[in-house]
């Protein structure tokens, strides 16, 4: 599934908790794969933002791109 699918499938879960009056297990199973779409909408961003290149200037003042660096991770 595409992102954008899954936050269209997203925000339709988050209309339905907030706008019906549904049972209890019925808004739980909502709640919980809304969870899951968040986590992997989460982890897709995650991933594009250690592709993207950021604009920086150099000591000059110019504009320069250069790739993002990698988040230094505590394993």
């Amino acid at each position: 599934m595409k992102f954008e699918e899954r936050l269209s499938d997203l925000e339709g879960i988050v209309e339905k908790l907030e706008s019906a009056d549904l049972p209890l297990e019925e808004a739980l199973a909502l709640f919980e794969k809304g969870i899951g779409l968040v986590r992997e909408l989460s982890t897709h961003l995650e991933e594009v933002e250690r592709k993207l290149e950021v604009l920086t200037r150099d000591a000059a003042g110019e504009a320069e791109l250069r790739e993002m660096e990698e988040p230094k991770r505590d394993d």
